[in-house]
């Protein structure tokens, strides 16, 4: 397998993270990850992911279906302040990985995952993003792209971020944005990234439970079919994002209040989708599904069917292998 110094700080057999991908990161999709040799994630921020308690029993769950490597992901400004530093102690204690994404590196967070014994890490879009990281004590960092899908931290594309990032830290780092093949991966490895964060691929595994829909969408699309835009901000503003082109047409398109409804909530309750939400397209989902947000990346054209993260996995890594023809 390609060993990397990401490998080696993980435990994993493979260079390979799953995104955090809000309900479509559940236990499942992240268990299924793990046990096929990567990293897997799992959301646990805003109405995907609750208070501590649940927090901890949602990676509880996690745990009792694999013995690999798992991570918990967390958007700080969706949750209550006052919780913060319980529920990331509570992360702490079960999975592997805590990372944060889109908010500014705080060495008190990287103290509290490393007195819970798991390691820290951080998603960044820029040089001055990723030293503050290291600054702050991140054992890993994700460097994010503007090709990548859902919500964007990162402006330029890849190899001009991973120029920048690769030459200021020495801790290892994982490229994310449109890696969805062999190909890519290798590019990014070759380029001296540890690894790769990848997305939009496992979005077409089963345990992701993306509505069909959503799936037969991103399996017809390629990447000149997604969009950068901040249209889908009701909720979430000031947040670029990535997503199919087709969503942000047929959303434009829309008229009415609500658009539909989803049930993918940590406390079971199903939750009112508003015109130009950027709720997940989960299979829970009803209603004018067409206009929801579809997150996609420039991967997008990786997809051609649902397949299992083995498959995935195995495909990606083979690929980059015999490209590279060489340990990296």
């Amino acid at each position: 397998m390609l060993e990397t110094r990401f490998t080696e700080l993980i435990g994993c057999a493979v260079p390979i993270q799953q995104a955090g991908m809000g309900p479509h990161a559940n236990p499942g999709l992240a268990a299924a990850v793990a046990n096929a040799g990567g990293l897997g994630t799992v959301s646990v921020y805003g109405s995907t992911g609750g208070p501590p308690a649940h927090v901890a029993r949602k990676l509880e769950r996690t745990r009792e279906r694999t013995a690999g490597a798992f991570g918990a992901n967390f958007i700080l400004r969706f949750m209550e302040p006052e919780l913060v530093h319980e529920t990331v102690n509570a992360a702490a204690l079960v999975a592997d990985v805590v990372e944060f994404f889109y908010s500014d590196p705080d060495p008190v967070l990287v103290g509290l995952v490393h007195e819970g014994g798991a390691l820290a890490c951080w998603q960044v879009g820029s040089r001055d993003e990723a030293l503050a990281a290291v600054d702050a004590g991140c054992d890993f960092i994700v460097a994010q792209s503007i090709a990548a899908g859902g919500h964007v931290r990162g402006t330029v594309g890849l190899l001009a971020l991973l120029d920048q990032v690769l030459e200021a830290v020495e801790v290892p780092v994982l490229a994310a944005g449109g890696i969805g093949s062999g190909r890519a991966l290798a590019a990014v490895l070759a380029a001296g990234a540890d690894g790769a964060r990848v997305g939009t691929r496992f979005l077409a595994v089963r345990e992701a439970e993306a509505h069909p829909d959503y799936l037969q969408a991103l399996i017809a699309a390629e990447a000149q079919d997604t969009v950068y835009t901040e249209a889908f901000s009701n909720g979430w503003p000031d947040a670029p994002h990535r997503l199919l082109r087709a969503s942000l047409e047929a959303a434009q398109a829309f008229e009415g209040p609500v658009v539909g409804s989803v049930g993918a909530t940590w406390d079971g309750e199903r939750r009112e989708v508003l015109p130009f939400s950027p709720w997940g397209v989960h299979k829970s989902a009803e209603g004018h599904i067409a206009a929801m947000s579809m997150w996609a990346g420039e991967s997008v054209g990786g997809l051609t069917g649902v397949q299992t993260a083995v498959e995935i996995i195995d495909e990606l890594v083979g690929e980059a292998e015999a490209l590279l023809g060489r340990w990296p």
